[in-house]
């Protein structure tokens, strides 16, 4: 089991380590920030419509709301809706697309921007003897109209694991990391390469059987024109599952 647990930890950081800056005087260039996220994620399925047609409970929906507090948390940098409409395919394994609405202002841009997206992505997610595996392979297709008129797209990696605490029931340890990677040049998207990366690792813990809250720490490297922001973040998730 242990070896299981260091197999999946390495391929959690080996996306930070890639992703990062790789010498002391890039991490000296860098600007930094503090930063409080809030994340709330809601899914499920429309069996709730008819219970006795089984085509519904394969249907499922996704909603999501975020707020993001940046410029040392001073005042409010991001919000981003996310809905989606998704089919499962298996026990582990659902398929989605949706769309994303994210207004945004510095730290991250230097004007303010209306971000819109559209997304596909798979889900997998199982459970072994150590814990709960997650793995999200996401596509955007994104659009900055006060930026630029091309159309950016991005891939997006999240690998996550869950190991539950045997002495201290209901909470668990939370580990993951997410490699962002635009796909394309265009003109607004800095580069063509890996772009962002995030890192999380914290608690979790199921306050009832559908809903779990994460809190812990999150380090947001964004790779930009000129200086690179690295994002010291409070992270703090509602995550839901009817």
């Amino acid at each position: 089991m242990l070896n299981k647990i260091r197999i999946s930890t390495a391929l959690l950081l080996s996306g930070l380590m890639l992703s990062g800056p790789t010498t002391a005087q890039q991490f000296a260039d860098d600007l930094t920030d503090f930063q409080v996220w809030g994340n709330i994620t809601a899914t499920g399925n429309w069996g709730f419509v008819n219970p006795d047609n089984p085509m519904l409970k394969k249907l499922k929906w996704w909603a999501e709301g975020q707020g993001r507090f940046g410029d040392n948390a001073s005042h409010f940098s991001q919000s981003l809706i996310r809905p989606g409409l998704g089919y499962q395919i298996n026990n582990t394994t659902s398929i989605w697309a949706g769309y994303a609405w994210a207004p945004t202002t510095s730290p991250f841009t230097r004007i303010a921007v209306d971000e819109q997206r559209v997304w596909q992505q798979v889900l997998w997610r199982d459970k072994f003897s150590f814990g709960v595996v997650q793995s999200r392979s996401r596509l955007e297709e994104r659009m900055i109209p006060q930026l630029g008129n091309d159309v950016g797209m991005r891939y997006r990696q999240l690998v996550k694991l869950a190991v539950p605490l045997s002495f201290a029931p209901g909470f668990s340890y939370i580990i993951q990391d997410e490699v962002f990677v635009a796909l394309n040049t265009n003109d607004w998207v800095p580069r063509r390469g890996i772009d962002n990366n995030r890192f999380f690792t914290g608690i979790g813990y199921a306050i009832t059987k559908e809903i779990t809250g994460e809190i812990g720490y999150m380090n947001h490297y964004i790779v930009r024109r000129g200086a690179n922001l690295m994002d010291h973040i409070l992270s703090i998730n509602i995550l839901a599952n009817f």
